[in-house]
Formats: C-alpha cells, sequence, structure tokens
C-alpha cells in the first residue's frame, strides 16, 4: 500500500455521489471520527478488548469509505489487536492513529475549505 494520507479517486467519486452536500459529509466525517477516537481511548483505558475491536471496525469502515487508506490500515491493525486480545499492543497503534488522523483532518479541513460559500 502507498502511503497516501488520502486517495483522491475517491474522493472525487464521493464529490461526485453527494454533490452539495459533500461538504456535509466531510463535516460529518471529522465529527464522527473524533467520537471514534474517544471510544478506542475509552476501550484502551478500561482494557475492554471487545470494545476496541469493534469501534476499531466500525472506524476501518468510515475511513476506508472516505479514501483514507493509512487510517483505514491503522485501524485494521487495531481491530486484530482488540479480535487476540493483544491490550498490550494497542496504546501504541492508537498514537499512530491518532497522528495519522491530525494529518487526515488538516486535509479534509483543508479539502471543506474548498467549498466555503
Amino acid at each position: 500500500m502507498a502511503d497516501i494520507h488520502l486517495d483522491s479517486a475517491v474522493l472525487v467519486a464521493l464529490q461526485d455521489v453527494m454533490a452539495d452536500e459533500y461538504p456535509a459529509l466531510l463535516d460529518t466525517y471529522l465529527a464522527d471520527s473524533e467520537e471514534r477516537l474517544r471510544l478506542l481511548r475509552e476501550a484502551q483505558r478500561t482494557a475492554d478488548a471487545q470494545a476496541l475491536r469493534l469501534a476499531a471496525h466500525s472506524f476501518k469502515g468510515s475511513c476506508s469509505n472516505m479514501g483514507a487508506p493509512m487510517l483505514a490500515s491503522l485501524c485494521m491493525q487495531l481491530e486484530e489487536v482488540g479480535r487476540r486480545e493483544l491490550l498490550a499492543e494497542a496504546s501504541e497503534l492508537i498514537e499512530q492513529l491518532e497522528r495519522e488522523f491530525a494529518i487526515v483532518r488538516i486535509l479534509f479541513k483543508s479539502e471543506r475549505q474548498r467549498y466555503r460559500r
């Protein structure tokens, strides 16, 4: 997998499908992602492998749908950590995920600026 933060082909497809609702989709994804990160941190804090797996799985899907392949890959790894109950590995992956999301958030906010009226 190439180390790309956003897949421009996915973004173009989303723009075509969503049309005028594309900016709202970006806003929703960013807000939803913040909540998913909170759920991941909470699952790690409470050592709840099942909650970690489910939150990572859900976040993986939204990242894939929004064209954020590196985020989706990190979520997939975190999902496997939860599935195998290897919670000691969760902390570093969550930190990596948060760093990658910080980049993606900036890129999506920049993308969102293109649609200000």
